[in-house]
């Protein structure tokens, strides 16, 4: 079902109803600790020390830890300002929703996280991809810049067509995202991927490479429907990224199966796909309040870095 963004949709309008719907919710029940969302770094090595409780178990030194027995982890001198980048795919896909669009999803998320993190003083970068990379915001801060970033991700725009290709029918290329990002991060930076990741192959690889320097959580938008096919009989169905049509009946049992097998198997290469590149996941669905989604994801990765912690120096001591 299709479920574009509201008519006459704009910046300021967006902002205004986050603010007072979403960003004063999570901002009170933050406190003003961010560190689940953001944990930016400074690149200059300040110090090394012993390891204490709640360490990012990603500093420890390793080769310290070894030649002394006892594990010890990297200072670093804190960036004044750290930097947050949101990689976002519009591509066609992301009209689809049962009540929400992955686009509405996906600018609610951008535009709630900028505005929290710029206010603060962060500097926030956007790049949006639908048939091809075609609008990229540099780093800024303060609501004026955050504006700027969401008008842009609004604009009516496409990519340049590949030549000899057609862009609708070749699909999401979600690698062409990922590789532009690549020459802006100057700096160790905080990187949201917001996508379905229904793309071609080939993401994987300069997603881990990215994540070998960058802080990167994979954002990803789902739609409760995603995995069902209710039984309607004879339907024409549409491959929103290619605009492929076929007609199937939805009313043999077997051809659910069939298609239910396939949902599990693509979510579980997925999710390898995810782990192996070494990303956090926050999965945003059309039915979640964005609040609490955020919260929880903050709540799960302090919950999982301390477990980590905990087995780093049960692990390092002699």
């Amino acid at each position: 079902m299709k479920a574009t963004l509201p008519p006459g949709l704009d910046a300021e309008r967006l902002l205004l109803r986050l603010e007072w719907r979403v960003l004063r919710r999570l901002d009170g029940a933050l406190h003003g600790d961010y560190r689940g969302l953001l944990r930016g770094v400074g690149d200059d090595l300040a110090d090394l020390r012993e390891y204490q409780t709640h360490d990012d178990v990603r500093h420890i030194d390793w080769n310290v830890t070894a030649r002394l027995g006892v594990p010890h982890v990297r200072e670093y001198h804190e960036d004044r300002d750290l930097t947050a980048w949101f990689l976002v795919d519009l591509s066609p896909s992301s009209e689809i929703g049962a009540n929400t669009s992955r686009a509405t999803m996906a600018l609610d998320f951008v535009a709630t996280l900028a505005r929290l993190l710029a206010h603060r003083g962060n500097r926030v970068g956007a790049l949006r991809y639908r048939q091809g990379v075609d609008a990229v915001v540099m780093t800024g801060s303060g609501r004026r810049h955050v504006l700027r970033l969401v008008h842009q991700l609004l604009q009516p725009g496409g990519a340049t067509p590949r030549r000899g290709r057609t862009p609708v029918a070749a699909g999401t290329r979600l690698h062409e995202l990922l590789e532009a990002a690549q020459p802006l991060l100057k700096r160790r930076s905080q990187v949201f991927v917001v996508s379905d990741f229904l793309s071609e192959p080939g993401w994987e690889a300069p997603l881990a490479r990215l994540a070998q320097r960058h802080d990167v959580v994979a954002v990803r938008l789902t739609d409760p429907l995603d995995g069902e096919l209710p039984d309607l009989g004879l339907l024409l169905m549409g491959d929103a990224e290619t605009g492929e049509q076929i007609l199937v009946d939805t009313h043999d049992r077997r051809f659910r199966a069939r298609h239910a097998e396939a949902v599990e198997r693509r979510e579980a290469a997925l999710q390898a796909a995810l782990g192996a590149a070494g990303v956090d996941a926050l999965e945003l669905s059309s039915n979640d309040d964005l609040a609490e989604a955020l919260l929880h994801f903050v709540r799960l990765r302090r919950r999982v870095a301390q477990r980590l912690a905990g087995g780093a120096v049960a692990g390092g001591r002699p």
